[in-house]
């Protein structure tokens, strides 16, 4: 026979004020995504016109030469690769604030549940390329400290 501890039993439930903020944090978090998915679109935008652009300058001016063009899809892969990075924070964000507002709507605790866990992969995900970013710039000092006392 086995016995479940107290806190094991525990459910939390959430009151009056609790359920504003997370209806509330979660109107934001939609605000947020949707201006996310903007700021998606305006970069795939602007990599296939920066591609465009630098191809068309390599055709009217001869000296740019193919460096133009080969610069020209540099810079549509690079912004395209930020965008696909880009997308999955804001799509857990769009997870999250969706199923919050539903979970909120019908009082389903299962849907609240879900809700955070798009809520912690966004937060992981945001985590991860901090870490990321945070030992590239690392990396960088470290490359110009040995530069600079290689001269």
């Amino acid at each position: 026979m086995e016995e479940n501890s107290v806190i094991e039993s525990f459910e939390m439930k959430l009151n009056v004020s609790a359920k504003d903020f997370l209806k509330e944090t979660a109107k934001w978090a939609y605000f947020l995504s949707i201006i996310g998915y903007i700021g998606i679109a305006f970069l795939v935008v602007i990599a296939l016109f920066a591609g465009t652009l630098f191809a068309a300058m390599a055709k009217i001016n001869p000296a740019v030469g193919m460096m133009g063009a080969s610069f020209g899809i540099m810079i549509t892969v690079i912004y395209l690769i930020i965008a696909a990075i880009y997308f999955f924070p804001v799509y857990y964000l769009n997870k999250f604030a969706s199923n919050a507002k539903l979970a909120l709507k019908n009082n389903d605790s299962e849907t609240l549940a879900t809700s955070f866990g798009y809520l912690k992969s966004h937060y992981k995900f945001i985590g991860i390329m901090t870490v990321i970013i945070f030992s590239l710039y690392l990396l960088i000092f470290v490359g110009m400290f040995i530069a600079a006392l290689s001269k």
